[in-house]
């Protein structure tokens, strides 16, 4: 109860009130949204993006190579994630987070715009990237900034937060890579690049008439500086002056972390890459019979399923802030009702149609599946029955992923040397993608939340632009190796390739754990 109390006393200090959605402040729920259709637009785009450049030209792609998509790819995911160093500096000194979240949103809906036209014009698809990349830049570290300031950095709830965040970026990934891959797919590619726009642009009003509900929290600068200028004015207490040795220590811990996560996201983001290609090539998914109907099923049951979860934290999130801010709600609500309706006409095609063939993209939803099924229960496990330290957690995701690798490994290794197409079952996917999911969440919100206890607090989100840099690093290596897929799988093996991430993550995740005692040393008291 104290602990609530000092949460409480802490958004009160920040000029917010003290509404909470299961004992979170409700602004934490109108940034889960806000995420959530963003992640929507770059995840149903990025599920897209390589199936559409090595589809043949007949059927509507650009027919480039497995190495040549592999490398577009890797660029493009690694600038994403390189521009929000930018975005965080821009915020950090002239903006404030607000405005960077609000002009980001809105570039990356011109970039979704630009890319529906791409069957008009080739630049158009280069365009839609460009903007795509320069948007997430503003928008990405900010968003992830303004959770961390919800919460006093002794706060046991901090981690679950950005837990319960992590929650609606991967409800966002969900339905982007389930309905812009499914319409791209099966309907027309530049009606998938369309539509991930539409719910950047629903975002984006939701996020924008909620502002006041952050207090402080986001303003530009000079505002919060005449905010604290105020406080002092009465009185108030001001924040407590850290010495310069321990930023200095935590700073250091901060760069390790990044180091592992450069190893854990070269590997991981191989889903949107060497895994699509793997699924679109190497995996059975024409299905007949009773293992279609089962497929069918499942479907439903994995569409219809996180789309009430999600309605349902829309009511929680209603019923604390319709009264105050019920255009953030009606705007979110419309979006949920196109959802739906989206979802159940995917449904009744399926279920009406001749031949059941699983999408390449459709596998790509089961990380974000997994994780809506599984945020809270790690959630609740951090908070009330084993919470080590972050370096530990890291290790554990490292290893997790290592293992998914290694089942694909396995499943793979009756694919001939040199084979171009194959006809392995799905379950070695299904199986990687679970050991991937519960190792990201072991690392990604950890380290989202270690990044902003560790930070001083005047360049946090320079801070998180460093952090995205690092995933921008792993980007850029991971889609330099994937584009060696056709060339390792000539001279060795499909599953010499998979093997190749699953031992690098397992031998990083053995160092973090010999360095745990001096990493814990540096935090200087911060867990």
């Amino acid at each position: 109860m104290s602990q609530d109390k000092s949460l409480v006393s802490h958004l009160h200090g920040l000029g917010m009130d003290d509404k909470m959605v299961n004992g979170h402040p409700a602004g934490l729920f109108v940034l889960f949204f806000t995420e959530m259709w963003e992640r929507f637009s770059y995840y149903g785009m990025r599920a897209l993006l390589t199936l559409f450049l090595i589809s043949t030209i007949a059927d509507g792609g650009w027919g480039w190579t497995n190495s040549e998509a592999m490398k577009l790819y890797g660029t493009y995911t690694g600038l994403v994630y390189l521009t929000p160093l930018l975005g965080g500096i821009i915020a950090d000194k002239i903006t404030g987070y607000k405005k960077a979240i609000l002009i980001g949103a809105l570039i990356m809906t011109l970039g979704h715009l630009s890319m529906a036209f791409e069957g008009i014009a080739p630049w158009f698809f280069y365009l839609g990237l460009g903007l795509m990349i320069l948007g997430n830049g503003m928008f990405k570290p900010n968003i992830s900034s303004m959770v961390g300031n919800l919460y006093p950095d002794t706060s046991s709830k901090k981690d679950a937060g950005y837990t319960i965040f992590y929650m609606g970026i991967n409800a966002g990934a969900f339905l982007g890579m389930l309905l812009c891959g499914y319409i791209g797919e099966k309907v027309g590619w530049h009606y998938g690049f369309g539509l991930a726009g539409v719910f950047m642009f629903f975002g984006m009003l939701q996020f924008y008439f909620a502002e006041k509900i952050f207090g402080i929290i986001g303003e530009s600068p000079k505002e919060v500086q005449a905010f604290h200028d105020k406080k002092v004015a009465n009185h108030e207490e001001e924040e407590e002056e850290i010495p310069a040795n321990v930023i200095r220590d935590r700073l250091i811990v901060i760069a390790v972390l990044m180091l592992a996560s450069i190893v854990f996201f070269l590997a991981f983001e191989q889903a949107g890459g060497s895994m699509s290609i793997f699924a679109k090539d190497y995996t059975q998914r024409v299905l007949e019979g009773g293992a279609a109907t089962t497929f069918k099923w499942i479907d439903t049951i994995l569409t219809i399923v996180p789309i009430a979860i999600v309605t349902i934290v829309l009511f929680a999130l209603a019923k604390q802030i319709y009264k105050k801010f019920p255009l953030t709600i009606i705007f979110t609500a419309i979006s949920f009702v196109i959802i739906w309706g989206l979802g159940l006409w995917k449904i009744f095609r399926e279920f009406n149609s001749v031949e059941t063939e699983v999408a390449a993209s459709w596998f790509q939803i089961l990380n974000s599946f997994f994780i809506i099924a599984l945020a809270s229960s790690f959630s609740k496990f951090w908070e009330k029955i084993w919470n080590p330290s972050g370096p530990v957690k890291f290790a554990l995701g490292l290893i997790l992923v290592g293992l998914g690798f290694a089942a694909l490994a396995y499943g793979a290794m009756e694919i001939p040397q040199g084979a171009k197409t194959a006809s392995v079952s799905m379950i070695w996917l299904i199986v990687a993608y679970f050991f991937h999911t519960t190792g990201e969440l072991c690392l990604s919100p950890v380290g989202l939340s270690y990044v902003s206890k560790l930070s001083p607090k005047k360049f946090i989100g320079l801070l998180f632009g460093f952090w995205f840099c690092a995933s921008a690093i792993a980007n850029f290596i991971g889609g330099f190796l994937g584009s060696y897929i056709d060339q390792i799988v000539e001279t060795h093996s499909m599953a010499y390739f998979f093997m190749i991430f699953a031992i690098i993550p397992a031998i990083t995740a053995l160092v973090l754990i010999g360095l745990n005692p001096i990493l814990k040393r540096m935090m200087h008291g911060i867990n």
